[in-house]
């Protein structure tokens, strides 16, 4: 049996502002392919398939359209809710798919409910199955009475639905060798966080300890957008594509997990090819304007940090000049930090005059201070408010 672990779709997110559908197209077109090639029996969906709660029209099409490709290249979907779904909505129509392949799993009353599917008899000439559990996200403020958990917390959520599945193992394995992998969204301890992942809750108090995940066969992981293994049998999926600039180092892809009567004999890494590269770019605006070792760069989304002294005049548009795809601009000045600091209006009560009060509101709000043109058009416009003050 043949395993592809996803997650974090986030169908209908945007970059910075950039649209992301056709991309995200584009990554359906290699999933599919990956399952034709790859011969995958099941994809694994970790939470997280949209990325609002009520996702557009558009957004709905294109799952439904992956879910329909996917099965018909062969493969079921085991599919949880994540923190950004609506696990009522993405639950609709749950027993009807599961006549088609797909197997959501967005209620709690489901968590220890499996996908079952034969593997064949062991050494032992035990039958052998693997069970498939999908744990959704879990708010403990709503769920924790329900699990029966000791406090509101993610750390007692999580340990009372795991402990759920454990007891409906056991009570399988006393017939059969039970294989079971576990789909959870959630922060495990270990697991490396980038900026396009929404807090769980505030100071990390949300993260769960590995330990939660022992005995299971496999558990695919969901919400960290970085691809990583925390243990030998717990892995992060991480996204398919980038959705920040702290991702730009990220490599984007699967895990094809190979499960047989014995267990898991194979885990490797399927790559997704991105359709843009990001860049991250710091220096001084003439620097990155003129260094050809930047020119890769500029059929990139960028992200620029700009270290002149003082901020450089249409810095955006002599930027995008080179590089088009310019999404964010940074100011973090050379020598900055050794720059005194005053608070601004202390600035404004030791202007000694109205032009040099002007003077220091605009070098306030842009990071630089006015040249000699600025400084006369400010006069000229002074000296007109005096003159009609004058007047009256």
């Amino acid at each position: 049996m043949r395993l592809l672990h996803t997650s974090d779709w986030h169908l209908g997110r945007s970059f910075h502002g950039v649209g992301m559908l056709d991309a995200q197209r584009a990554f359906v077109d290699q999933l599919v392919a990956a399952v034709q090639r790859d011969g995958v029996d099941v994809v694994l969906i970790a939470g997280d398939v949209y990325d609002r709660a009520l996702p557009g029209v558009d957004v709905v099409h294109l799952l439904d359209d992956a879910l329909v490709r996917l099965t018909a290249a062969g493969a079921r979907v085991v599919l949880t809710s994540g923190n950004h779904d609506s696990a009522i909505r993405l639950g609709f129509a749950s027993r009807l798919l599961e006549r088609g392949g797909v197997h959501l799993r967005t209620r709690v009353e489901d968590l220890a409910t499996p996908l079952l599917l034969p593997l064949g008899t062991d050494a032992a000439e035990k039958e052998a199955v693997l069970a498939l559990y999908g744990i959704p996200w879990l708010e403990p403020r709503l769920v924790a009475e329900q699990l029966g958990a000791e406090t509101v917390s993610h750390f007692e959520v999580t340990r009372a639905a795991t402990g759920l599945i454990r007891e409906d193992i056991a009570r399988r394995a006393v017939s059969a060798t039970v294989h079971s992998v576990v789909l959870a969204h959630t922060f495990a301890s270990g697991g490396i966080s980038s900026d396009s992942e929404r807090d769980l809750s505030i100071g990390g108090v949300g993260a769960v300890p590995l330990d939660l995940f022992n005995g299971f066969s496999y558990t695919a992981l969901g919400h960290l957008h970085g691809r990583q293994q925390l243990s030998g049998s717990v892995r992060y999926s991480g996204s398919p594509l980038a959705y920040s600039f702290s991702e730009s180092a990220h490599q984007k892809g699967a895990w094809l997990v190979d499960i047989g009567a014995e267990g898991i004999s194979a885990v490797t890494e399927v790559l997704w090819e991105a359709p843009r590269s990001l860049a991250v770019l710091r220096g001084t605006l003439e620097d990155l304007l003129a260094d050809p070792g930047h020119a890769w760069a500029e059929t990139a989304y960028c992200q620029v940090t700009l270290t002149d002294p003082q901020r450089p005049a249409r810095a955006m548009e002599r930027l995008r000049a080179r590089f088009p795809d310019t999404l964010v601009l940074a100011f973090d000045p050379e020598g900055a930090a050794a720059t005194p600091r005053t608070s601004y209006s202390s600035r404004l009560a030791g202007a000694p005059d109205d032009l040099a009060l002007c003077c220091g509101f605009l070098e306030h709000v842009r990071g630089r201070s006015a040249d000699q043109a600025e400084k006369n058009a400010l006069a000229a416009a002074l000296e007109n408010v005096r003159l009609l003050e004058a007047s009256r």
